[in-house]
């Protein structure tokens, strides 16, 4: 895979639903930026439908949820909805949070391209980031 250097990363990451713990979205964003990606934040207790449309104003090439709460069930997958019905399915939607293993298939039929748990690497989640916006500009789906 070639790398574009002329091109930098653009990305939301989001909090959706009452979750008001974002130590972890933070985190991931401030090292997504560490490692050249423009970052979009959008703060916590967002709505699925204010995710998706800071995503398509910002132009991004990828969303980035976390969920702590135990809503990723319905939240991640009211994303990637609400980027269907904005006629932004194209950006692709990866999370990450405190998820049972038994939910990623769950997520992932869902539409969410990337689930990361605790103790997954900075580096598997750059990567992950990297590919869906290159995925994202080339106009493939994942």
């Amino acid at each position: 895979m070639t790398t574009d250097t002329t091109h930098k990363n653009r990305v939301l990451i989001g909090k959706a639903g009452l979750d008001g713990h974002d130590r972890g979205a933070k985190v991931i964003a401030r090292a997504l930026r560490d490692h050249g990606f423009e970052v979009i934040y959008t703060g916590i207790r967002r709505t699925p439908e204010e995710i998706a449309a800071a995503a398509i104003q910002e132009d991004v090439a990828a969303v980035g949820l976390s969920s702590l709460s135990g809503a990723h069930l319905r939240l991640f997958p009211a994303v990637v909805e609400a980027l269907r019905q904005a006629g932004a399915s194209d950006i692709p939607v990866l999370g990450g949070g405190v998820i049972p293993r038994e939910d990623v298939p769950l997520l992932i039929e869902a539409g969410i391209t990337e689930i990361f748990t605790p103790g997954t690497s900075v580096a598997t989640i750059v990567k992950a980031f990297t590919e869906a916006c290159a995925t994202h500009r080339s106009g493939r789906t994942l």
